[in-house]
């Protein structure tokens, strides 16, 4: 066509060549338009900023705005590229659409690119030590008070424990397994570099509620011992390095997060009805006291509570000054009455750059304000379980007096239990450069807390034993103080990569605490704690006193090697230095080598499946030194016990009456040794089908040894029998295998999903222990006090039940035992092992799928293998107790012949599964688009609202409120695990939430 243009007259030519461009650019412009959407992000429909699109063979491009808004001119046939780093690429065929969503998901080569470690951060892909990590929009939601909360069922090889469903309960967080015999067995948590200290605030509930979960960034769990051997004496028992949020450069944000929550009784015990009740007392041999009234007691004395949750946090950065902000308001109602947690939070984080960005100064300082109301749990729970069912609450208005008991509406009334923790926490972190990669950097932090608790009965004249009233108050005061130097040098040449670590850390530690108890109070309708008392003779004044001081010197150093990529060493040794120590054993060191192989980038392997794999090995020791301090120093007290008094008056008729003596409080022993744990542990990572699916598989096996206890020696002429010392030859060995999976969908699908899950195997043994046992859980009430139910034993697993086996009622209608050794008696020697408080086997899974502004997520976490001792059933559901009118569960009436007499002796009778599987939350949200209820885009980044349900089933064999429980009393400083007493029972709970980013 066009050389026959060209044979035309020129001028004619022009015009058929005009025309035949005008009809090519007309086509153009007809197939090209205007294409508008929105870029999300598939793990929380929130929007993504700053995402770069591009029509695909072309440089024609554009970002996403703000709210992750765009507009691109495109055609029919164009495809478009959306591209963001630590997201997986997306491509998309415009067609005939005029308004495009895309979701793109999270990108795990990428994505975790630079990982916090213990002392600094590391690529993924250099790293050879086990550790796990976690980002926010990864966590557990729904009523949260603390970190441990957030973890619980997310990371293979950790079990994390709630003791009670109370209000921010204190929580047993263990990694890969119990690995010491006392109370020690909590991780070292690094909030921002500073490592906390695991002493008791003088809160009853969990130390770590003074965190506000909002400020939380991300959680990394360190495993073993490549990983947290650099924090020497104090990673035995793994670390928790909690990064909170920072300002993040770009359009600064204000984001309100606001909640309420409904909590009530998960699942109320089965205790007989007052139509059961009635036919059952008669049954049992007892005369019906029956007061006319149908009351479930469980349903009185339990309630809804109500939560509320308000935060609002402000962030934002530019090249040389970043910050964060926050104030948040907690107020969880418990689900018995006077049961509650407040905690007023604030949090300003700052970083600072100059000089060209070689100097760098981060800020960041925390206050909270706590309240923790307790009712007299134990009493409470009692009451809600035994009570006649046939007695009304209430009589002519007013609580229905009891027989030599308070109605429990009345203990409410007199009963508190309150504590006020004030506590802040601070630091600054100032880094230069000095010369190209050489930094050196300072880490100053301070850790200041203090509580005021009491404990109080008001006076009550209607019921002996209660008409006194008395307080007992409880002033706690902690003090840690950080200071630690490091230098840093990094360096490249070729294919050589190395960084190089040196440090000093010096921490004090200062922890002091007074007791006042008085009583004797007016029955005036003041409180005691209000109200002014002088001590008397026969009511005296009693004052304790405790103050304790630490401090830790440690050095430290760590070398990571890369060469090309492939072969990865990470070599550190640390020495800690102890004041709870003597001379002899002042310092401990504690070295461990990593090695890695990343196996993809070798020239040999081509694989269009496997993206990513790299092998790990590891070995390793750290140590453990929580003992009271001084141990190893002889001290002194006073005693008028056993003869212990001077004799100097003549005239005195009682050794009361003679001056105290003088006698050994302590036996020093400057031999006393770390204890130490030494783990190995070999792991591969990978990464199949472009990334989409990733996991870890790990197998470790970690050995504690010189273990710390508090025992009694075998020294004839030692100047106390009990001290404080190393036990020869014991170990207690861990071993187990962990696997981690997560699956990502493709993300340019309308609907997506990501499935993961975790497993582990967990196991526990004591070996070479000179004791028959060692008591970690013993029988408290009715006859039984100091009766054994577990410990540890040569062997076996930590907290093994240690029990007679029940055998059915004999024909005295007494409790039959089985004779394990054969002499037609029962005795002590007959007890036997009979299963362990420790889960063998934890796993957890999750669900989360996502479909344009909807989002569901559901996790699952369980455990099996372990039992539980129903203590309370022991002390409560017995047929002597129903003949004599208090209510039971059939349990006291499973044997028709059994005697009213018969006795709750320890055994398997009271033994139960403790595995379960439990919904621990689901949560279904809707992000709006601004525009879709009027409101401007410039405006409103992002609202989305929320229903978030927690506990909401648990499949479990158990018979008590909950198998998720630890409430036995501790047999000095020797942990207990798994029995049940009492236990406040679990709620659960319905959360409505919004959230609104400006």
């Amino acid at each position: 066509m066009l050389k026959n243009l060209l044979k035309r007259k020129p001028s004619q030519g022009r015009k058929y060549f005009l025309l035949l461009i005008c009809c090519m650019v007309s086509g153009y412009a007809m197939a090209q338009r205007t294409v508008t959407g929105k870029v999300i992000s598939s793990e929380d429909q929130s929007p993504i900023p700053g995402v770069n699109i591009i029509v695909k063979g072309t440089t024609s491009g554009t970002t996403t705005d703000a709210d992750g808004s765009f507009s691109i001119s495109a055609s029919d046939a164009d495809v478009l590229v959306f591209s963001f780093v630590g997201y997986r690429s997306s491509e998309v065929q415009v067609g005939t659409q005029t308004q495009i969503t895309v979701s793109l998901s999270e990108d795990a080569s990428t994505l975790g690119e630079v990982m916090v470690v213990a002392y600094g951060v590391q690529k993924r892909s250099d790293v050879t030590g086990s550790i796990a990590s976690m980002n926010s929009e990864d966590f557990n939601k729904g009523v949260v008070t603390n970190p441990g909360q957030l973890l619980q069922g997310k990371v293979a090889g950790v079990n994390v424990t709630s003791a009670s469903g109370e209000p921010g309960a204190s929580q047993d967080v263990i990694i890969r397994g119990v690995g010491t015999l006392r109370s020690g067995n909590t991780p070292l948590y690094v909030i921002d570099g500073f490592l906390l200290d695991n002493s008791p605030t003088g809160v009853a509930t969990n130390p770590l509620n003074f965190i506000n979960p909002n400020d939380i960034e991300s959680m990394q769990v360190l495993k073993d011992a490549s990983a947290t051997a650099l924090y020497g004496a104090r990673g035995s028992n793994g670390v928790v390095i909690i990064t909170t949020k920072k300002g993040k450069q770009g359009q600064s944000e204000v984001n309100l997060n606001v909640s309420t929550a409904w909590s009530t009784v998960a699942n109320q015990m089965d205790v007989f009805s007052p139509g059961e009740f009635r036919q059952q007392v008669p049954a049992a041999g007892g005369v019906l006291e029956d007061f006319g009234a149908n009351t479930n007691w469980q349903d009185e004395i339990s309630q809804t509570g109500i939560s509320k949750d308000i935060n609002l946090s402000m962030r934002g950065a530019t090249d040389k000054f970043g910050y964060y902000a926050s104030i948040g308001y907690q107020d969880q109602e418990g689900i018995l009455k006077n049961s509650s947690l407040k905690r007023y939070a604030a949090k300003l984080s700052m970083n600072q750059t100059a000089l060209d960005g070689k100097l760098k100064v981060a800020y960041n300082i925390t206050a909270s304000n706590t309240n923790n109301l307790r009712p007299d749990n134990t009493a409470m729970v009692t009451d809600m379980l035994q009570l006649n069912p046939t007695i009304p609450v209430y009589t002519n208005g007013t609580p229905t007096p009891l027989d030599n008991m308070l109605n429990p509406m009345v203990r409410y009334d007199l009963y508190s239990d309150e504590a006020v923790n004030n506590r802040i926490l601070a630091g600054i972190t100032p880094s230069l450069e000095i010369i190209k990669g050489l930094t050196y950097k300072l880490n100053l932090g301070f850790d200041y807390s203090a509580t005021s608790r009491d404990f109080q009965w008001i006076p009550y004249a209607l019921l002996e034993g209660f008409e006194n009233g008395s307080l007992r108050t409880d002033n706690i005061q902690n003090t840690n103080q950080l200071i630690e130097n490091t230098l840093a040098y990094q360096l490249e040449r070729g294919k050589h990569s190395a960084t190089l670590l040196a440090g000093q850390s010096y921490q004090k530690f200062y922890n002091a605490a007074r007791s006042i108890y008085t009583e004797g109070y007016a029955d005036n309708g003041v409180e005691p704690k209000y109200q002014d008392i002088v001590s008397t003779e026969l009511l005296p004044i009693t004052i304790s006193s405790t103050a304790a001081e630490n401090e830790l010197q440690s050095f430290f150093g760590r070398l990571d090697y890369s060469y090309a990529g492939k072969y990865l060493l990470t070599a550190t040794m640390r020495a800690d230095g102890s004041s709870n120590f003597g001379e002899n054993n002042k310092y401990g060191y504690f070295p461990s080598i990593g090695l890695g192989w990343n196996i993809t980038e070798e020239g040999f392997f081509e694989s269009s499946v496997v993206n990513n794999l790299k092998l790990r090995a590891s070995w390793g020791q750290t140590g453990n030194q929580e003992v009271p301090g001084k141990q190893t120093k002889l001290s002194y007290t006073e005693s008028k016990g056993n003869s212990n008094t001077y004799p100097l008056d003549d005239n005195a008729s009682t050794l009361d009456d003679y001056p105290y003596g003088t006698i050994f409080a302590r036996s020093p022993n400057p031999d006393l040794q770390w204890e130490a744990s030494t783990q190995m542990n070999i792991g591969l990572d990978f990464n199949l089908f472009d990334f989409r699916l990733t996991g870890a598989l790990d197998y470790y096996n970690k050995v504690s040894d010189n273990i710390l206890l508090f025992f009694k020696t075998s020294d004839p002429i030692s100047e106390n029998s009990f001290q404080w010392a190393n036990i020869p030859d014991m170990e207690i060995r861990n071993s187990g295998i962990e696997l981690s999976l997560d699956y990502n969908s493709n993300p340019s699908n309308a609907l997506t999903y990501k499935l993961g899950g975790n497993f582990s195997t967990i196991n526990n043994k004591v070996v070479n222990s000179p004791f028959t046992i060692l008591t970690t859980g013993a029988a408290q009430g009715g006859g039984q006090t100091g009766a054994t139910i577990n410990g540890y034993i040569n062997g076996e697993p930590i907290g093994s039940f240690y029990m007679l086996e029940f055998d059915g009622i004999g024909e005295d209608g007494l409790s039959k035992f089985v004779d394990n050794v054969p002499d037609g008696e029962i005795l002590e020697n007959d007890r036997k092992v009979v299963g362990s408080a420790l889960p063998n086997f934890l796993y957890a899974f999750h669900v989360n799928l996502g479909y344009k502004g909807f989002a569901l997520g559901l996790n699952f976490n369980g455990v099996s293998g372990n039992k539980i001792y129903n203590h309370t059933a022991m002390s409560i559901f017995t047929k002597g107790r129903l003949a004599s009118n208090l209510n039971t569960t059939d349990l006291a009436s499973e044997f028709p012949d059994e005697d009213i007499t018969n006795s709750n002796t320890v055994s398997t009778r009271y033994l139960e599964d403790g595995g379960y599987l439990r919904l621990n939350n689901a949560s279904l949200s809707y992000t709006l688009q601004p525009q879709q209820i009027g409101l401007s885009n410039a405006f409103f980044k992002d609202i989305r609202l929320s229903l978030t349900g927690q506990n909401l089933f648990v499949i479990t064999k158990y018979s008590g409120f909950d198998p998720e429980v630890n409430t036995g009393t501790p047999n000095g400083e020797i942990l207990t695990y798994g029995i049940d007493r009492f236990t406040y029972p679990s709620a659960r709970t319905v959360l409505v939430g919004l959230n609104v980013t400006f």
